[in-house]
């Protein structure tokens, strides 16, 4: 009898673990799918999310194609582009249209603004942003990184135009290293669109110091740190590329990529691509676009402003037994992002 009681026990323990640990995995409020979807063009791509501290909510910056612009010729459409802000008031599970960035930044009569990166420090925020002077109906043109800072993440000041590898860079990441420096990758497309790197003491003055990632082209290189490594996700246009490292020179990468397969939603059937990364202690969620008139099964006609938009997820990463990061992206994510 009392072998059976401790049983019986010992089976209401692992009900109630198990009820106990599903909670701890639906904390937070059920995420929108999609996430985002853009009001004014519907070409949401290359989000980045950071906590405003004066507003107390959490903004996400996006470059905002113009997919719904019948005018367009060529890629003329992935130009002329402005940086798109939403607002979260609950903790990145929903999102509202708020506003363009205001870059103060305009020595050419056209531009182009793609990818932001932005971060904060001492109370002063950075974006490192892809300007390209003008709009072009091809991909044959120069591109630079410019550093620009705000105060409230509406307004941006310029500050200066880097000098990196080349007259194409585009993609900016920057993370804070152990030594309290900095260092910066981004794509240098003169190179075969290797993924280079440069360091930084101030914020300001960067040294190019060479290649990180060459195994196969790609873009948009995000870099954290999760589970005791560092990670760096890069759009291979055939899903995300990881790589991990110990010490921010010797990469890695993983055998699978992320957000290569499609999932079941209606609107998320096609590779996701240049993403975010926003770890909450040992969860980390990943902000990636997709578009949906791209899905195999069913394409859109090419040129069409269904092929063209883009709308804007959420996922939860999960870090397996073998030490690599998979996602399931059809699974329902539960995000309450805290403020920092």
């Amino acid at each position: 009898m009392k072998k059976l009681m401790s049983v019986f026990v010992l089976a209401l323990f692992g009900l109630f673990g198990m009820e106990s640990l599903s909670a701890q995995q639906h904390v937070g409020k059920l995420a929108n799918k999609p996430l985002f979807r853009d009001p004014i063009y519907d070409g949401a791509a290359d989000p980045v999310v950071i906590w405003n501290k004066k507003e107390k909510k959490w903004f996400l910056f996006y470059t905002n194609r113009r997919a719904s612009d019948t005018l367009a010729t060529g890629v003329t459409w992935v130009h002329g582009t402005r940086i798109g802000i939403a607002e979260s008031k609950d903790g990145g599970a929903t999102w509202k249209y708020r506003d363009t960035a205001n870059i103060k930044y305009r020595p050419t009569p056209d531009y182009t603004h793609w990818a932001p990166e932005v971060i904060e420090h001492e109370g002063t925020y950075h974006m490192y942003l892809t300007y390209v002077p003008g709009v072009f109906k091809d991909w044959g043109h120069p591109r630079d990184i410019i550093h620009l800072t705000s105060k409230d993440l509406l307004n941006w000041d310029y500050v200066s135009t880097l000098k990196l590898a080349s007259d194409k860079v585009i993609d900016a990441c920057v993370i804070k290293r152990p030594d309290a420096t900095w260092r910066m990758w981004y794509n240098n497309e003169r190179d075969s669109k290797s993924i280079y790197y440069a360091d930084s003491k101030d914020l300001n003055n960067w040294e190019t110091k060479g290649k990180a990632v060459s195994d196969r082209g790609g873009e948009g290189p995000k870099v954290f740190y999760w589970k005791g490594k560092y990670w760096m996700l890069v759009d291979n246009w055939a899903g995300m590329g990881l790589y991990y490292s110990n010490d921010l020179l010797k990469w890695t990468k993983q055998p699978e990529r992320l957000l290569e397969f499609p999932g079941k939603g209606l609107e998320d059937q096609a590779i996701g691509g240049h993403a975010d990364v926003v770890i909450q202690g040992d969860r980390a969620f990943v902000y990636y676009f997709t578009h949906p008139g791209r899905s195999k099964a069913k394409p859109a006609p090419e040129n069409s402003i269904d092929s063209r938009r883009s709308l804007i997820y959420v996922a939860e990463l999960e870090y397996n037994k073998d030490g690599f990061i998979t996602c399931d992206r059809d699974k329902p994510v539960y995000v309450n992002l805290k403020k920092k």
